[in-house]
């Protein structure tokens, strides 16, 4: 299992106990590392130069463990920042052409599973969602392993582009020396760090051998914060194909109607639904959710107000476009859960169609919106030109697959993992692969 935690310019931590490198030397105590000359120069604390190589390996002696110091989580996110992280496991430093330090962790895949739970959702959250959550958590990641073995085959290109439109998303494919990331671009691992209950360690193994299969398939189990009551198609977020287990549903007990057009989707996303992730408990949001995720409170329903001329310095840092005065933004494409994956940015300069919906998301906001199920209102000048543009969206993600804040939900009125996951995957089956 390999799992990349930072690529940095320069690195530095402590090996708290004795790791092996390359077979020839031990290292304990603090260290730092930097690029030079196309190679990795470990020093140690006395500013000594003890390694230099383009590629360092450490494998670990017995229990030991190491502490990187400033690792970014959130990266472009708006709960971005930095942190120091303890890992366990083998370790593998290596240098890139472009001057950065890629730090790779090795480690078991049920080691990896429990850090992820912890990382994701809080260690304190009902049992039967972090069970839930370390089966669809083993699913992904063996689809995405298995898809791994065959991308220089079967991968799909993941940037469109000709006259008038872009088209982008982000898919496991955009790594390459790693298996997955360590943030939200695949799924949250932040070492031994946020396992601070037993509670993330009894899932995994309750769950030990455990996925979601469609036939004799694993499932590419995906999963958001909160899907805003209706959750998203697959092929509205990634590759053009339809994943039957990934269609979109009700996180409710009450069918709500799908979302067909403008008028549906400006009724939907300014009403207060029924939806299991539709909740204001502060109590339950601090059990289930991580301490920097309990900073978003408005993650239902929420509004971003934009003067016109902010928002054309946010488009045009994002996108590397000058649409001129940017008149309007109007959508022309939305999944059954309101989230755009094609929107049309009209400036006076320049018309454009952007997709899909992670590429609106990231050119719309100085991180990311919270979501592209949005609607926009604008306020004008008396000329007619827009003053301010005000979105008001719905959920907090991409909203395929299951929804965190919802699964967390029907925890607490005591579904169990099987009909969690029962209800986000429709026709997935559980079963136990060893």
């Amino acid at each position: 299992m390999v799992g990349i935690i930072d690529r940095c310019r320069e690195v530095s931590g402590n090996f708290n106990l004795l790791f092996a490198v390359d077979g020839s030397h031990q290292l304990e105590g603090k260290f730092s590392g930097r690029i030079e000359h196309g190679q990795i120069v470990l020093t140690d604390s006395t500013g000594k130069d003890v390694i230099k190589a383009k590629e360092i390996r450490c494998d670990a002696v017995a229990d030991a463990t190491f502490t990187l110091h400033d690792v970014m989580i959130g990266k472009e996110f708006h709960w971005e920042r930095k942190e120091d992280q303890t890992f366990c496991g083998n370790l593998r430093l290596i240098a890139h052409d472009d001057g950065t330090i890629a730090v790779i962790n090795q480690i078991s895949v049920e080691e990896y599973l429990a850090s992820v739970i912890s990382s994701e959702m809080s260690g304190e959250a009902p049992f039967e969602l972090l069970k839930a959550h370390a089966i669809i958590s083993r699913s992904w990641l063996a689809a995405m392993l298995e898809r791994k073995k065959g991308s220089s085959i079967t991968a799909p290109p993941r940037a469109i582009q000709h006259e008038g439109e872009f088209i982008r998303w982000y898919d496991r494919e955009d790594h390459d020396i790693f298996d997955v990331c360590a943030d939200d671009h695949c799924q949250r691992y932040q070492g031994i760090t946020r396992i601070i209950s037993e509670g993330a360690l009894k899932a995994v193994e309750a769950t030990r051998g455990a996925f979601l299969l469609y036939g004799e398939e694993i499932c590419d189990a995906r999963f958001s914060k909160a899907c805003g009551g209706l959750t998203e198609e697959f092929e509205n977020t990634w590759e053009d194909k339809r994943v039957p287990y990934l269609e979109s549903i009700s996180d409710s007990s009450i069918e709500h109607p799908k979302i067909l057009n403008e008028p549906a989707a400006e009724d939907w996303i300014l009403s207060n639904p029924d939806a299991y992730c539709n909740t204001t408990d502060e109590t339950l949001v601090r059990q289930i959710l991580p301490s920097f995720d309990q900073e978003t409170t408005n993650f239902f329903r929420w509004a971003v107000d934009y003067e016109r001329s902010d928002l054309e310095e946010i488009i045009r840092s994002k996108s590397g476009i000058d649409f001129g005065t940017l008149l309007d933004l109007v959508p022309l494409q939305r999944g059954p859960s309101g989230r755009i994956f094609r929107l049309k940015i009209e400036g006076s300069k320049k018309t454009l169609i952007v997709g899909k919906e992670l590429e609106i998301r990231r050119w719309l906001s100085r991180t990311h919106l919270y979501s592209s199920a949005f609607i926009v209102m604008k306020e004008r000048e008396k000329d007619g030109t827009p003053k301010h543009f005000l979105l008001y969206g719905a959920g907090w993600g991409h909203g395929v697959g299951l929804c965190q804040i919802g699964a967390a939900v029907m925890a607490t009125k005591q579904f169990s993992a099987e009909e969690i996951l029962k209800h986000y995957f429709r026709n997935a089956q559980l079963q136990k692969l060893y």
